[in-house]
């Protein structure tokens, strides 16, 4: 379990927020405004009213226990990188930033961000990927242009093995797990693959677009 510190309450914040309580993480908020983190209140551990730019007020959380700090503030970019700069200072042990471009990013990391998050840019991505295509049911972002896709068996592989297939060799691919209702990552070269069965697959992204653009 990790103490999370988050600065925020809006919509990027709210979410956050509602996703380390389900995954059963500390959480403590952070907002001016005192309704919208009443509204939160169900899930985080503490709720805080109080400007994260002042000095005073942020010395009087104990910044430097909190194991990551997520500046979610996404109106005020002046707000936001004061914030983040005032976190470093204070001892934050990893502060993880949003912004809306890449001149703020360049700002941010330099002024004690980790690491950089873009809410709008990262879920235009997943929309225009996960609809191009009705193979696909889900995908993951990794690094390096690779990711994790959820697809449909296409016709041409139904009842074949995954050895017989040769995916990783013939498209730089591998088969992580198929699902029959549940998920089933207990598979080998003589699993058979059933046509709109789903199954994990991963790759990287062009590749499996193309593997699977061609064969839906």
């Amino acid at each position: 379990m990790k103490n999370v510190l988050v600065v925020g309450a809006g919509r990027f914040g709210r979410y956050t927020c509602q996703k380390l309580h389900d995954m059963g993480q500390q959480v403590m908020l952070i907002d001016k405004d005192e309704e919208r983190a009443r509204k939160l209140l169900p899930f985080v551990t503490n709720a805080q009213i109080g400007d994260s730019t002042d000095r005073e007020f942020m010395e009087s959380l104990g910044v430097s226990d909190f194991d990551l700090c997520i500046v979610a503030i996404g109106d005020d970019f002046l707000s936001s990188l004061e914030t983040t700069s005032l976190l470093e200072e204070l001892g934050a042990k990893k502060i993880v930033s949003r912004a809306t471009s890449g001149s703020q990013e360049k700002f941010l990391l330099r002024n004690g961000a980790a690491a950089v998050v873009f809410p709008e840019r990262l879920l235009g991505s997943w929309t225009a990927i996960r609809f191009s295509s009705d193979n696909i049911s889900n995908y993951i972002e990794l690094m390096d242009g690779y990711s994790i896709f959820e697809l449909k068996v296409p016709a041409p592989w139904d009842g074949k093995k995954i050895g017989a297939l040769n995916v990783r060799n013939q498209y730089g691919i591998n088969i992580l797990g198929v699902k029959d209702g549940k998920m089933n990552m207990d598979i080998t070269n003589d699993t058979v693959l059933h046509y709109r069965q789903s199954m994990l697959v991963l790759g990287k992204t062009t590749d499996i677009q193309k593997i699977f653009f061609l064969n839906r």
